[in-house]
């Protein structure tokens, strides 16, 4: 397990017991700080993610008759059929996640050091992972990145 995943572990600071973990694990107040990338260290993960998924919606668009726009640190893929449609992929430099909007749906996503990608904790998929899906439910038809 990295210093940076939540496991059971002893209280910090010899409290033991004293401490209501249950709700809020106080080690994860303590971790969050020392795991969150830093901004610059955010923003290469986010601009790497953001060229290599920029490369294969371009790809994928001119096979599936969609359209890929980026522009000021976005991404931006556009439908006309089946229907009008518009996902939006940004960066929340912030929280440090990607989030994805499409679907009526928002999906947050941040950076997973053992896989070296940023990946949504509900469901473990990656960014490529997520947009395959969505893209592909919007087309109605299979579409891998």
């Amino acid at each position: 397990m990295s210093e940076c995943e939540i496991g059971p572990r002893p209280a910090p600071f010899g409290f033991g017991s004293i401490l209501p973990t249950t709700h809020y694990p106080l080690l994860t107040l303590f971790m969050y700080a020392k795991c969150m990338l830093d901004e610059k260290d955010f923003q290469r993960k986010a601009d790497s993610a953001f060229e290599e998924l920029k490369r294969r919606m371009l790809t994928a668009g001119d096979e599936h008759g969609f359209d890929v726009e980026g522009e000021s640190g976005k991404l931006e893929v556009i439908f006309e059929e089946p229907e009008e449609a518009k996902f939006v992929i940004s960066p929340n430099a912030p929280v440090r996640e990607i989030w994805v909007s499409a679907l009526s749906t928002s999906f947050k996503l941040g950076w997973n050091e053992s896989r070296k990608a940023f990946v949504h904790e509900k469901t473990g998929e990656d960014l490529r992972a997520v947009m395959s899906r969505v893209i592909s439910q919007q087309l109605g038809a299979q579409v891998t990145l």
